[in-house]
């Protein structure tokens, strides 16, 4: 008879086994490149993190339960991941991740294909469906991001919506940050059919908006015009808070599944969440009028969706940890962060202002070196199609472009800032943010 064997060690762990766990952590960073410098001046800002860590986990907890709710509902079932092809007439497992999505967002309806391209895509289809010719589209919170440029119309391009006779105009945000209430009063009219909210900051330097904020604008507009569809642009910003801009008024949600919502597996996609009538509309862009949302192949991606939105708001959680690390660890260096090390945080994106582009450079080259794919490449500015200036990209990705995994861009242009996101899981964004100070200190940018 074989007796059970039983040990009596408990935690915390003695003294000399703490020391050989972070003996071995050193040297396996150091392995990876990282000085002794730079590992015990980014571990000192870790350790004052962890109240914040731990609050970041709870909202995870609550939005893990929140999408399992949604699946359960809708009684996700192993038949739901089989392919379709073709026309994809009567796919149960796209029509079924729309209802889970639709449940999760807490809307009426909702468009998830793996035939939109990118969140640009995304809203350029929710556009096009909900606009017509004499319309115009108001954005209250300034520019939008700069691939938008071209779709609306602000830069001269083949097929723009102001090509088509939809106009736009755009209100400023205050220079502290708040929205101009009687400037967008007086833009409110008569032909101002969609407003568009964007929720991240873009390439700016202004606070991301929190779902609280945009409700009180959406509330705003609908009292003064309540006919007007709120749409809100919520790419790095789903599950970064217990509630969505869906939860407090907005008519559409618009996003890509290679950012927050696809947990790192889905391979491409994106999402249009919210009103049947206005998701109905963008279906008919997406495919063709009198088709809609009854054609388009899943085409084998469906397990792929469901098991990535089940993963991501843990995913998102690591990714916020990267953030809240980085924005402490490059505060305390001296640099202007946005948002700073102790602001709420209402998406994934952290801004790092240098002042000059060799900062930006060498920031982005640490986090491409901290990749499992591509590490070995160095990254450089190109004129990236859709974008105004030279830009910057690091990203060392299993999916060409997801910024839910670990990576960073930049504009090379005055205030030469660069934005950091991602991180599948929050070991590999510490990393990443370890790896970009290592390479700032090796080009003689910082001293720690």
């Amino acid at each position: 008879m074989i007796e059970h064997l039983t040990t009596k060690e408990t935690f915390p762990q003695k003294k000399e086994e703490t020391k050989t766990m972070a003996d071995s952590l050193q040297q396996a960073y150091q392995k990876l490149g990282l000085s002794k410098a730079v590992l015990e001046f980014a571990l000192k800002q870790e350790a004052a993190l962890q109240e914040r860590f731990a609050a970041i986990d709870r909202v995870a907890e609550i939005n893990q339960m929140k999408v399992l709710a949604a699946m359960q509902k809708n009684r996700v079932s192993e038949i739901h991941f089989a392919a379709s092809s073709g026309y994809g007439y009567n796919d149960l497992g796209r029509d079924t991740l729309e209802a889970v999505y639709a449940d999760a967002f807490h809307t009426e309806s909702a468009l998830v294909r793996p035939s939109i391209m990118c969140g640009t895509h995304a809203l350029t289809v929710a556009l096009s469906g909900n606009l017509r010719p004499g319309d115009e589209i108001l954005s209250p919170v300034g520019k939008p991001y700069d691939t938008l440029d071209g779709v609306i119309g602000i830069t001269k391009t083949p097929g723009s919506l102001a090509e088509y006779g939809i106009t736009y105009r755009q209100v400023d945000l205050l220079p502290d940050g708040g929205f101009d209430w009687e400037g967008i009063r007086a833009a409110l009219g008569e032909r101002t059919r969609l407003v568009t909210i964007q929720r991240s900051k873009g390439y700016a330097t202004r606070p991301t908006l929190s779902v609280a904020r945009i409700g009180e604008l959406i509330s705003f507009i609908k009292k003064i015009k309540p006919t007007v569809i709120c749409m809100v642009d919520n790419c790095y910003g789903e599950f970064v808070e217990p509630l969505e801009p869906t939860d407090v008024g907005a008519d559409l949600c618009v996003g890509s599944l290679i950012k927050n919502p696809g947990g790192g597996l889905a391979p491409i996609g994106g999402y249009i969440a919210g009103k049947k009538e206005y998701v109905d509309q963008a279906s008919y862009r997406l495919s063709c009028p009198g088709l809609g949302r009854e054609v388009g192949a899943s085409l084998g991606f469906n397990q792929s969706f469901f098991q990535g939105l089940f993963l991501a708001p843990t995913v998102v959680a690591g990714a916020l940890k990267g953030a809240v690390f980085a924005a402490n660890l490059y505060e305390a260096l001296g640099f202007f962060v946005v948002p700073n090390g102790s602001e709420a945080r209402h998406d994934i994106i952290q801004a790092v202002t240098f002042g000059k582009p060799e900062g930006v450079i060498a920031f982005c080259k640490g986090i491409q070196a901290a990749a499992p794919v591509d590490s070995f490449v160095t990254p450089e500015p190109w004129d990236m199609p859709g974008y105004s200036d030279p830009v910057i990209m690091a990203a060392g990705a299993f999916v060409q472009g997801s910024s839910i995994e670990l990576s960073a861009d930049a504009p090379i242009k005055p205030p030469y800032a660069v934005y950091f996101q991602g991180g599948l899981t929050w070991y590999h964004a510490k990393f990443g943010i370890m790896m970009s100070l290592q390479k700032m200190l090796e080009a003689g940018l910082v001293t720690v």
